[in-house]
């Protein structure tokens, strides 16, 4: 009887010791997997790609100090942006389904725990990108001030959140050109322009496959409200747009940035790839083809820039 109570005595202590280190181990999993969702670690991640590229295009030499620096501060200031974000359309994202179990609707982060992140986002971002230069630091905050106050209120209001909300959109491009020579001209205006233009195809084609969705949090993120025939022609007149800026620094009228006419042709063929799926949501008007050219916008944007790289360092 004493042995079969001694038994059991260690299995309950073996049971708790258990039970602790799995909860040891699982702490820090979930708070990282909050981290990286309430920062939108895919989404950062592509934008600091974007600054990362725009920063290639500028260096005369790669600094892989500032290069690093530029990642750190870049992630930062996009993570803090999707933190206050979230913080601030808590309730309506409660109400969507793909935004329901975000850590702050779903009980997993206290709009406490969020707001520190943010602000400690923030404080390094703009720290790490001042330590490069001021003027990229400057851009960093701006980004930060526009998606967070304008862009972010402006979505349950109009349509043309989606136009102010390319602004911070279009910056990372630049920026990374910005932090490499600390000058804005020509060159990063050039960046900006053909990023800003890509935002709206990019982003009006994913507002009309999650339509329904983003109606439920009260979201109009399409030019007319509505799926429909104006809005498509402005998804293909976006597109050619894109398209028609990627092109311009073929023409050596952008300063120091430009590129061979061999680079040209490739870029002119995935533009008509890329207004072929928006000529196909014309045509369509369904959410496939909406979810279709959101893939292909992705891919033109992220293809774009790694020929930009490799025609200046292949030339």
């Amino acid at each position: 009887m004493y042995r079969i109570f001694a038994h059991s005595k260690h299995k309950v202590k073996f049971k708790q010791i258990l039970l602790s280190v799995t909860q040891t181990q699982v702490l820090p999993t979930s708070w990282v997997k909050n981290f990286t969702e309430i920062t939108k670690l895919r989404l950062s991640v592509s934008v600091v790609f974007s600054s990362v590229a725009g920063y290639l295009l500028g260096a005369a030499e790669v600094d892989f100090m500032i290069l690093l620096l530029l990642c750190i501060g870049g992630y930062c200031m996009v993570g803090a942006s999707n933190v206050y974000n979230q913080i601030m359309e808590r309730d309506l994202d409660s109400l969507m389904d793909r935004t329901k179990n975000r850590p702050i609707p779903a009980g997993r982060m206290s709009i406490a725990a969020a707001l520190s992140i943010a602000v400690i986002l923030t404080i390094v971002g703009i720290s790490v990108l001042y330590s490069i230069n001021p003027q990229t630091a400057m851009f960093g905050a701006i980004s930060i001030f526009i998606y967070v106050f304008l862009y972010t209120p402006l979505k349950t209001k109009t349509p043309l959140s989606v136009f102010v909300g390319a602004f911070p959109g279009a910056i990372p491009f630049m920026l990374g050109w910005v932090a490499a020579t600390n000058d804005f001209g020509i060159e990063p205006g050039t960046l900006f322009m053909i990023q800003f233009f890509w935002q709206f195809p990019h982003f009006w084609a994913i507002g009309w496959f999650l339509f329904d969705d983003y109606k439920k949090g009260g979201f109009f993120m399409l030019p007319t409200g509505k799926r429909d025939r104006t809005t498509a022609v402005q998804v293909v007149f976006y597109s050619v747009c894109t398209v028609l800026s990627s092109l311009i620094p073929a023409f050596g009228v952008t300063g120091a940035f430009y590129i061979t006419p061999i680079s040209a042709v490739i870029i002119g063929g995935l533009g008509i790839w890329f207004v072929y799926y928006g000529l196909r949501l014309y045509k369509q008007k369904t959410d496939k083809s909406a979810k279709q050219l959101m893939l292909v916008s992705v891919s033109y944007i992220t293809l774009l820039q790694i020929i930009y790289v490799a025609d200046k360092f292949i030339r």
